[in-house]
């Protein structure tokens, strides 16, 4: 097994295909809802009043994505997967609470998705809160009331905000002791010296419930709370590691020959080791199902979308392209991977519940290829969620030596991460092996690098559900190139790296702002101003 530190060694396979949500964006809708449902955690009271200020790409896209739905709703506690998040704005009024939209504009110096979140509790307490969205799904706190902090929420997470005195933080740490709750790291953040200052645990699992009330009644302590977001907490403290564990592909390639497994399998074993056998068996099984729904019921019953741009092309393809279109083209299993992956786009466009993939936009892909190969396999659930541990090993590498986030990297770090997991998936499938997997996602990030991000109306509908069926077939083609024996001359580690220097040299007009690309297009604009979903 390679050496080098692992730097992502507690992330779960449910975190690359995850979290599942609703629609349409894992960074403009989940991650903006996570950030907020953070934020609103640190008060003690009900939010009163919320004003959310938004940078960047969130200050383009925010209405087309979802974004200021999401964020209501996480001030309102509703998770990802709660449908009734299209209808948080209505929830708002019914609870009483006052929200406040505010469009700051670009700032190359903040990430790309950022917002800055004020809320006021019925106590009358107040809190400045600074939220990233990092894609698929992930989010950090970066700012606290004018203090730089940096909270992710992946791990039981307790937060303190006290006054910064003599023994505050020996008396902090002494009652965790007593409880015995084990702190894998601790970081105090501070205004000055003697003035406000908050402290941050991470620990091996969340503390009794009677730990808050004897943290908020030490005498330096103005206030404490417990952060853990629903699926991304690990039962292992930061850092942790087993023989399984792995951040890139030489390390994986390692773990595969040491336990002779193939890639799926040490995925499923490292995950095992996280979270337990039954929970990892329980949440692959979760993640199945609602693939096949996803991928199946817009075929049947199309919707149409947020903004009307799509709804009903995944049925036409699975319809028109049986027979003479099929045998000409792509063939009967492309066909309908095509389509399946295109459901999964009307699905989250139409604010359903999909599994991100490893983000919504990209969503559909890897469950198209796997389920189409599997059913015309024959493969059972056990085979299905090998390959699927399989994808989310080649996104958990990419998400540590690149990104999956579009307004970081662009289409080519979401379609194109899915691509390379998905081609990885049907090649093993296919009885390939680790290296063989390894060089048909190389084929498939090299072979969509440069794809931009821009979205019609900041929309998650054109031209992101035909990038899908574009992803479905890199794939395949990637697989069959890889199985026939046509390896990658730039192994996967480097392409991973290669796709970051392109995505960070990509202008920010092409990376999820809608102000450039086919977002500009006379078309497209005509086509933004009848839909008024915007404003």
């Amino acid at each position: 097994m390679a050496s080098k530190p692992q730097t992502l060694a507690t992330t779960s396979a449910f975190e690359i295909l995850g979290p599942i949500m609703v629609g349409p964006s894992s960074s403009h809708t989940a991650g903006a809802l996570r950030c907020a449902s953070v934020a609103a955690s640190l008060l003690e009271g009900d939010i009163r009043r919320v004003r959310f200020t938004l940078w960047n790409s969130f200050a383009h896209t925010y209405r087309g994505h979802g974004t200021d739905r999401a964020l209501v709703a996480g001030v309102l506690g509703l998770s990802c997967d709660d449908e009734r998040i299209r209808n948080a704005f209505d929830l708002a009024r019914e609870r009483g609470l006052e929200v406040e939209f505010a469009i700051a504009g670009d700032d190359a110096t903040l990430h790309p998705n950022t917002v800055d979140i004020d809320l006021t509790d019925s106590e009358g307490t107040h809190a400045d809160v600074r939220g990233e969205s990092l894609g698929g799904g992930r989010m950090r706190i970066s700012r606290i009331n004018g203090v730089g902090v940096d909270i992710s929420g992946a791990y039981s997470t307790l937060f303190v905000a006290h006054r910064d005195v003599p023994g505050a933080l020996a008396a902090l740490t002494g009652l965790l002791a007593r409880y015995n709750v084990n702190i894998a790291f601790c970081r105090t953040y501070r205004t000055e010296a003697g003035g406000q200052a908050y402290s941050v645990f991470e620990t091996d699992a969340a503390p009794d419930a009677s730990v808050l009330p004897a943290v908020r009644a030490l005498e330096p302590v103005d206030n404490a709370t417990f952060i853990e977001l629903p699926g991304t907490s690990s039962s292992l403290a930061p850092g942790v590691s087993t023989p399984e564990m792995f951040d890139d592909g030489a390390q994986l390639l390692a773990a595969c020959d040491k336990l002779k497994m193939n890639i799926g399998a040490v995925m499923a074993v490292r995950e095992a080791s996280l979270i337990g056998e039954d929970r990892c068996v329980a949440s692959m099984r979760r993640v199945l199902a609602v693939m096949r729904e996803e991928t199946t019921n817009p075929i049947s019953n199309p919707r149409t979308s947020l903004g009307g741009f799509i709804g009903g092309e995944a049925r036409k393809v699975a319809l028109n392209g049986a027979g003479r279109l099929s045998s000409a083209l792509m063939g009967d299993v492309q066909t309908m991977a095509v389509a399946r992956a295109m459901a999964v786009l009307e699905r989250s466009a139409s604010m359903g519940v999909i599994v991100a993939a490893p983000t919504a936009g990209s969503a559909g892909v890897v469950p198209g290829c796997v389920l189409a190969c599997a059913e015309h396999l024959g493969l059972d659930d056990h085979e299905i969620m090998d390959a699927l541990f399989c994808a989310a090993a080649i996104g958990l590498n990419l998400s540590t030596s690149a990104c999956v986030a579009g307004a970081e990297g662009g289409c080519q770090a979401e379609v194109g991460s899915a691509a390379a997991m998905a081609a990885a998936a049907l090649v093993q499938m296919l009885g390939g092996s680790p290296a063989c997997a390894l060089d048909a996602a190389s084929i498939a990030l090299s072979n969509l690098l440069g794809l931009v991000c821009d979205p019609v109306g900041g929309l998650v509908e054109v031209p992101c559900q035909n990038r899908n069926a574009i992803g479905v077939a890199a794939a395949f083609s990637s697989a069959q190139l890889a199985l026939s024996g046509v390896g990658s001359l730039v192994p996967f580690d480097e392409m991973a790296k290669v796709m970051l220097a392109v995505g960070h040299a990509l202008p920010a007009s092409l990376r999820e702002t809608a102000r450039g690309g086919v977002a500009q297009a006379p078309s497209a604009l005509e086509a933004c101003r009848r839909c008024g979903i915007c404003g």
